[in-house]
């Protein structure tokens, strides 16, 4: 890692405190909800995921950027993360693959952040006091003005960002054409498309909006429904007539991240903002049909909310070992199933990706 001199940048919290460091990435001011990722390796994903759209991102694992970035890790056209706050920052990559550093990166995408931050003695606060949201700035360092900014940031809750994720128009992304899938894109990450694409799955791959008409010209053999940002219940004002839809339809109903949220939702269950939330490749979900334990990659900060489960609706197929959430459902009045966590991000590598083959065998059968 190269040493240069380094402009001087402030991260200001809703609750006061405040944590100099040195600038990265783009120069300016930015912020969002602070969140904490605790994966060692993946940082591009991690940023590329529309999931995180709206959100401070700090990274535990305290070094960052040392193999660069390449087009290949994107998960989706633009970084997503408002900002990004590390440890100890690289400026040079080793990567023969890699085709730029990881500050041309986000000076590029013109992407603010801080380094030279104790992350996780920042993450124990976080964890003591709940999620907040923040201020990056490497040009108004005034720490006044910059708590009084985060404190006026809107909050999480209650906001709508799948829209302002979700692709412009409809695109068909093809596969083998053994199965068509109607995908509802709130956020959709690459894998995900890959992972489908894969199992022989040809995408028309819909917009947040989209009018059940056209989805159901269509025609599709099974539906899914993606990951997003935002509060779900912001988003259930649109996305709930096509989840009603697709569960009548009596084809197969797959749904990851926002996508279990919306379906469950659909089916008259609540949902929750979460003290903290999960992000991180390493939580464990134990399995309670085989009774077999996945180490999955989360990011959510919202939950389906256990007191409002009913038994004549569904099952709960998976929880956290952690915390005891739900992290999957299996829904009694339609063909559909759903997991909190994500399974195309292979943390276990593969503990999880029977998911999408089950999906696939309901598609099968019914074909």
């Amino acid at each position: 890692m190269s040493l240069r001199p380094q402009k001087k940048a402030i991260l200001a919290l809703s609750d006061g405190t405040v944590v100099h460091g040195q600038a990265v990435g783009h120069e300016g001011i930015t912020g969002g909800e602070l969140c904490f990722n605790t994966s060692m390796t993946g940082y591009q994903e991690i940023f590329t995921d529309p999931s995180y759209y709206g959100q401070l991102m700090m990274m535990t694992y305290p070094h960052i950027g040392n193999y660069g970035t390449m087009p290949r890790d994107d998960e989706a056209r633009k970084v997503m993360v408002a900002g990004v706050i590390t440890r100890a920052f690289s400026w040079e990559y080793s990567n023969p693959m890699a085709d730029r550093s990881l500050q041309e990166y986000l000076e590029d995408n013109e992407i603010t952040g801080i380094s030279g931050v104790d992350t996780r003695k920042l993450v124990r606060h976080i964890r003591e006091k709940g999620v907040m949201n923040a201020v990056i700035s490497s040009t108004e360092l005034d720490e006044d003005k910059l708590v009084q900014m985060a404190k006026d940031w809107d909050d999480m809750e209650g906001l709508e960002l799948a829209s302002k994720v979700t692709r412009s128009e409809a695109q068909t992304v093809n596969g083998e054409d053994e199965y068509r899938v109607a995908a509802f894109d709130y956020g959709i990450k690459q894998n995900i498309i890959n992972n489908l694409n894969e199992r022989g799955c040809t995408l028309r791959v819909f917009p947040a909006k989209t009018p059940v008409e056209e989805v159901e010209a269509w025609e599709a053999d099974g539906y899914f429904f993606s990951n997003g940002p935002g509060d779900p219940t912001a988003t259930a004002e649109y996305a709930l007539e096509v989840v009603d839809f697709a569960k009548k339809s009596g084809k197969p109903v797959f749904g990851i991240c926002l996508g279990h949220q919306l379906m469950a939702l659909n089916e008259g269950l609540k949902t929750k903002k979460m003290f903290v939330g999960h992000r991180g490749a390493n939580q464990p979900v134990k399995n309670l049909s085989t009774g077999l334990v996945e180490i999955s990659t989360q990011n959510h900060g919202f939950a389906v909310d256990e007191d409002s489960l009913d038994d004549k609706i569904a099952e709960v197929t998976h929880v956290n070992l952690n915390d005891g959430t739900i992290e999957g459902l299996k829904f009694k009045n339609f063909p559909g199933f759903s997991v909190q966590y994500h399974p195309e991000a292979s943390p276990g590598p593969h503990d999880s990706a029977y998911l999408f083959d089950q999906f696939i065998d309901m598609m099968k059968e019914q074909k």
